[in-house]
């Protein structure tokens, strides 16, 4: 397991104004949106699908699991940056095979939906930061049975059940509320503002395919 005291550096030594830090919060997340869009419009599917799956998987997890450890365990920016792009990058690479399978009206779709509930849940996370903080654990343990199920139901039965969207969709919903919460909680410097923004990009990103692939479904 990774150290991630990222969350746990509470304190009143804040090197930036609220509005700054949630100004640099807010600009890595785009930086990485934008990163994403950027390589599903210049690189083609047909040269992600042509390298070898065991290379793909192996190179994905080796490049955003270094850039995890950058990001939680620097405290200094310029590297918590690096790794940040170190998770965004192979990311990027998987909607490149991903996106193309739907239509335009569904993409657009999914981003509305996902914009209007990140926004709610950041208020959410806000007002109520102590309830997030206790339903924390719960929503691990829902996320890991709900990984398991799934792949039992695909790799097993052969499945795909569209209720497992809804119900990972809604368990990412809480992330974004619980994260940012506490990154509303903790000392505000650039460093932990990149943290931040890193792990709502992970929760941000999941809801979006989620509710990409109810539409898809429902279509």
């Amino acid at each position: 397991m990774f150290k991630n005291d990222t969350f746990k550096r509470v304190g009143f030594n804040h090197s930036l104004s609220a509005s700054t830090y949630n100004l640099v919060l807010g600009a890595v997340l785009l930086w990485g949106f934008a990163l994403n869009w950027w390589l599903v419009e210049t690189v083609p599917a047909e040269a992600v699908n042509a390298i070898h799956p065991f290379v793909f998987i192996v190179g994905y997890f080796a490049s955003a699991l270094t850039g995890i450890f950058i990001i939680f365990s620097s405290k200094k920016p310029a590297f918590s940056f690096f790794g940040y792009n170190l998770v965004v990058v192979p990311i990027g690479l998987v909607l490149v095979m991903f996106i193309p399978g739907h239509s335009y009206e569904n993409i657009i779709a999914a981003v509305r939906i996902t914009t209007i509930l990140t926004a709610a849940m950041m208020v959410l996370g806000t007002l109520f930061p102590a309830f997030f903080k206790r339903i924390e654990g719960a929503l691990f343990a829902a996320l890991f049975i709900s990984i398991i199920v799934e792949l039992v139901q695909i790799y097993f039965f052969k499945m795909d059940v569209a209720l497992m969207d809804w119900i990972v969709a809604a368990i990412f919903c809480g992330y974004i509320g619980v994260d940012w919460g506490r990154a509303n909680q903790i000392e505000r410097t650039l460093d932990n503002a990149i943290d931040s923004a890193a792990a709502l990009y992970l929760d941000i990103i999941n809801l979006f395919i989620r509710v990409l692939e109810i539409f898809a479904k429902k279509s």
